[in-house]
């Protein structure tokens, strides 16, 4: 290993040339607090930045063995490291007044607690995996200016936000402890007959349309109904109350602009952990829940939608249903059928982003245009047969349709963000009135059939060469939050509103690789990626990076968002039928 007054004097020598001599600096150095491993250099200025470690040891980290014991307290204390080495960025190594990034970055943790690869905790040693853009004059390396930076402000960042001496270790601790709660709780919610838990008190509200913030300035915070009030002991010794949601059909109504959408995106995003301060800390939510809603234009492929759509025109097959441009009642039904094959217990619906001939039809239409006449049974006739035979639940925002009055096992009314049960009020309305919705159940050439309605998916088998396509070079790339580019496809993932961070959108693309080298015209889809997660809990994030030492910026995403990207794939082959 090198020393650090070998890395001084070769950046020195390597000021004023051309950015690619910083080539050299491939390696490891010892820095006397830390080691620097430096495992990419970026090529030129304006290409992705190099990626480097600082390694300490444990005994200098000195973290406490009691808050390292588990893989779920490593989990939250590399969180909590990787937050306050950001802070130390932002103190030792600010970005420029004029906007951008800084020379400097581990990512940008949101409201969500993930699992990353930005801090390893291991038996033997700490590790900060971060990037850094090399200093330059135009092509030219800035050697000088590098070495104050990987030699000075690294080693100070690092002593501020590895060191346990030099943290908050009070702070640290509640990091922890909050976490593991949450995650007790959401482990307790099955035992209790609940899919999802609003904690009295929970500020729900964001800022804004696209902040992820608390409102802070005159939030109505959360209260329970009575009806639906429970309790939580948790591991901490604290006590947490609050609404419950039971299993079933939960349906949300009330008012525009009174709450129901927020309710239903606050527990959408209680599928992970949240930080101190957020005010969803306790919105805990199965985390098999997915959202579903309608997604004109997406690629479909060779999905069963026969639940929902049969006896189409044109005489399509729908047990195998394949489109490149598939509708909005269409891309539901396939969103929600690829959604339980992946494993979803509970459906999030809010009708804003539905297709309303896919949710509901009502009975003028259906007298106007003859059952076998529609292909489409819609959600409302199918709401009840998915739970009662697959044991999928459904939490639904409905504000302008009564229709699902007779199917909810539950109905939760906002009153300018306030809950109140009202589902006897609902039952009251439908028996009373059941014609008044408009709607009348049981229509359409799949409302038709006999027997179980979910029991007759046929296995989706991608071929050996599903993910192969000829003439990709390069692996996978991440666009952002939103998409990945596979070869000459861009897979679009704007819909999938439980993707939080664009690191998970990183490791999805790191991911979609390591499949296609497992699919075998053998293992269906969903038997491939459970393969995957398997080795990813025995190995770490790290295993699906391509990259040896540093991983990249990585956060874990979940097997859901995973089948969605591959289903969304417009190149996606599957083995025919046999």
């Amino acid at each position: 290993m090198r020393t650090r007054e070998t890395l001084e004097r070769t950046l020195a020598q390597l000021d004023g040339r051309g950015y690619a001599s910083y080539k050299q600096l491939h390696g490891s150095y010892d820095l006397g607090s830390c080691q620097l491993a430096i495992d990419h250099v970026q090529v030129d200025p304006y290409a992705p930045p190099s990626k480097v470690r600082a390694i300490v040891d444990r005994a200098t980290s000195d973290l406490p063995k009691e808050l390292i014991d588990t893989p779920a307290h490593r989990v939250a204390v590399a969180d909590f490291l990787t937050r306050r080495f950001r802070d130390a960025i932002d103190r030792l190594a600010p970005r420029p007044s004029g906007g951008g990034g800084g020379p400097i970055s581990i990512g940008a943790p949101g409201q969500q607690v993930l699992a990353r690869t930005s801090v390893l905790i291991a038996d033997d040693r700490v590790e900060a995996r971060f990037q850094v853009e090399l200093p330059a004059a135009g092509r030219r390396a800035l050697g000088r200016n590098a070495a104050r930076l990987l030699t000075e402000t690294v080693p100070a960042i690092v002593e501020a936000s590895l060191r346990h001496a030099n943290l908050d270790a009070e702070a640290l601790r509640r990091h922890v402890e909050l976490y593991l709660d949450q995650e007790a709780l959401r482990s307790a919610l099955p035992e209790r007959g609940l899919v999802a838990f609003v904690g009295d008190g929970a500020v729900l509200p964001r800022r804004s349309g696209d902040s992820d913030l608390p409102l802070t300035d005159g939030a109505t915070v959360f209260e329970s109904p009575p009806s639906l009030r429970v309790s939580f002991d948790l591991p901490s010794g604290r006590s947490v109350t609050g609404m419950g949601v039971p299993a079933g059909i939960t349906l949300i109504v009330g008012g525009g602009y009174h709450g129901k959408s927020t309710l239903l995106r606050a527990i959408e995003r209680g599928v992970y952990p949240h930080l101190a301060g957020d005010g969803r800390e306790w919105v805990v939510t199965s985390p098999e829940a997915v959202t579903i809603r309608a997604e004109d234009g997406r690629a479909v492929t060779g999905v069963d939608i026969s639940p929902f759509i049969t006896n189409l025109p044109a005489g399509t097959d729908t047990t195998r249903f394949t489109s490149t441009n598939a509708s909005g009642s269409t891309s539901q039904a396939a969103n929600l059928v690829e959604a339980v094959e992946a494993g979803a217990a509970l459906l999030l619906i809010d009708e804003d982003t539905s297709a309303t001939n896919f949710m509901i039809r009502d009975q003028r239409m259906r007298h106007l245009i003859p059952a076998d006449r529609e292909p489409i049974t819609p959600f409302v006739d199918r709401i009840r047969p998915l739970h009662n035979e697959r044991g999928v639940s459904t939490i639904l925002v409905a504000g302008g349709s009564g229709a699902f009055f007779d199917v909810a096992d539950q109905v939760i009314a906002l009153d300018a963000y306030v809950p109140r049960d009202v589902t006897a009020a609902a039952r009251e309305i439908a028996a009373s009135d059941p014609a008044g919705s408009g709607v009348e159940a049981g229509s359409g050439p799949a409302a038709a059939r006999s027997g179980p309605v979910f029991d007759s998916s046929l296995p989706r088998i991608p071929t050996a060469e599903a993910l192969r396509p000829r003439g990709k070079g390069k692996p996978a790339k991440a666009r952002g939050r939103t998409a990945i580019q596979y070869g000459h496809e861009t897979i679009e993932l704007s819909a999938l509103a439980q993707l939080v961070d664009p690191a998970q959108t990183t490791a999805i693309a790191h991911i979609l690789d390591r499949l296609a080298s497992r699919l075998d015209g053998r293992l269906t889809l969903a038997e491939a990626v459970t393969e995957l997660y398997r080795q990813i809990a025995d190995d770490g994030l790290d295993a699906v990076s391509p990259h040896t030492g540093h991983p990249g910026i990585l956060a874990l995403p979940r097997r859901h968002e995973v089948h969605a990207a591959v289903n969304r794939y417009r190149e996606l082959a599957l083995r025919p039928p046999r």
